[in-house]
C-alpha cells in the first residue's frame, strides 16, 4: 500500500516494533523475496465462508497491470523501442459487501471468458446471480455458472447483431435476454436486471489502481501472483474497516 522497496518494508517494519516496544525479529529483504516466489492460493474462500451470507451476486471483470522490466529500462536511457507487456487481473467481486471474494492473473494474451471457471472454483458459497460484461458473453461462461450453481441469474448483455439460435434450450437465459432486449430496449434491459450494479467492480478495479498501483513490482510469475494476492487482501482489510452503510430515506409529506 505504501509502494515501499522490499530494504524499505525491512526498515518500516523494523522501526514499528521498535515504537510497540516488541523485541520480534523482522524478515531480511531476501527472505521476503524468496518468500514471495512461493505460491499461496486466494484467502477470500475462507474469509467469505466466515460470514455465511448464502448466495451471493458475483460481479466479474479484468484489468490489465503494467509489467516495470529490462524493456522499460531499454527505453528510457537508450530510446530503444519495445514492447509493452502486461499481465491480466481478473476480480470476482461480490455486490453486496464490495470484497473481492476471488482473483486470477494471466498474461496479456487470455481471453476473459476462459477465467470465469477459474475464479468461480474459488467461490464456495452458492451464486444467485452472475454479472458480467459483454466480453464474456458466450456458451463457455453460462456452462461454467451452471455448473457452478444451477439456479444462478445470468446477467450478460448479448451482442448487438445477436440472435436467437432456433435448437437452443426454450429455457435458455441469453435467448431471454435478447427477446427482451428486441421488445423493450437495452436500458428497460438493464435496470430490470439490476446490470447496473457491473459498476461496483469497475469502481473495485480503480480503487485497486488508485492504493496499490497500476503496476506490477514483482519480476517473476510466482512473485507476481503473491503481489497481488496480498493487494486483494489488503483492499479487503482496508474496506471492512472503514465501510459506508448507507440507507435509503423517503420523506413522507402530508
Amino acid at each position: 500500500m505504501f509502494g515501499l522497496r522490499l530494504r524499505q518494508t525491512e526498515g518500516f517494519f523494523t522501526s514499528v516494533l521498535i515504537l510497540m516496544g516488541l523485541d520480534l525479529a523482522v524478515p531480511d529483504h531476501t527472505t521476503l523475496s524468496r518468500r514471495a516466489s512461493k505460491r499461496r492460493l486466494p484467502d477470500g474462500r475462507r474469509q467469505h465462508q466466515a460470514r455465511g451470507k448464502g448466495h451471493v451476486h458475483v460481479l466479474i471483470d479484468s484489468t490489465g497491470l503494467e509489467i516495470y522490466g529490462a524493456g522499460k529500462w531499454l527505453e528510457e536511457k537508450h530510446s530503444a523501442k519495445s514492447r509493452r507487456n502486461w499481465r491480466k487481473l481478473h476480480l470476482a467481486l461480490d455486490a453486496s459487501s464490495g470484497d473481492i471474494i476471488a482473483h486470477v492473473m494471466t498474461d496479456q494474451d487470455a481471453g476473459d471468458a476462459s477465467q470465469v471457471e477459474a475464479l468461480l472454483d474459488q467461490i464456495d458459497a452458492p451464486i444467485g446471480q452472475f454479472t458480467a460484461d459483454g466480453a464474456y458473453d458466450g456458451s463457455p461462461t453460462y456452462d461454467a455458472v451452471t455448473w457452478h450453481s444451477a439456479g444462478a441469474t445470468v446477467v450478460i448483455p448479448p451482442r448487438a447483431n445477436a440472435v436467437k439460435r432456433p435448437d437452443a434450450d426454450p429455457l435458455s437465459q441469453r435467448d431471454r435476454h435478447i427477446a427482451a432486449i428486441n421488445t423493450d430496449g437495452r436500458m428497460k434491459w438493464q435496470a430490470a436486471t439490476a446490470y447496473g450494479k457491473r459498476s461496483l467492480v469497475e469502481t473495485a478495479i480503480g480503487r485497486y489502481k488508485s492504493i496499490i498501483g497500476y503496476r506490477l513490482r514483482a519480476r517473476s510469475f510466482g512473485a507476481q501472483q503473491t503481489e497481488v494476492s496480498i493487494g486483494c487482501a489488503v483492499l479487503n482489510r482496508m474496506l471492512a474497516c472503514a465501510r459506508p452503510k448507507s440507507v435509503r430515506c423517503k420523506t413522507v409529506t402530508a
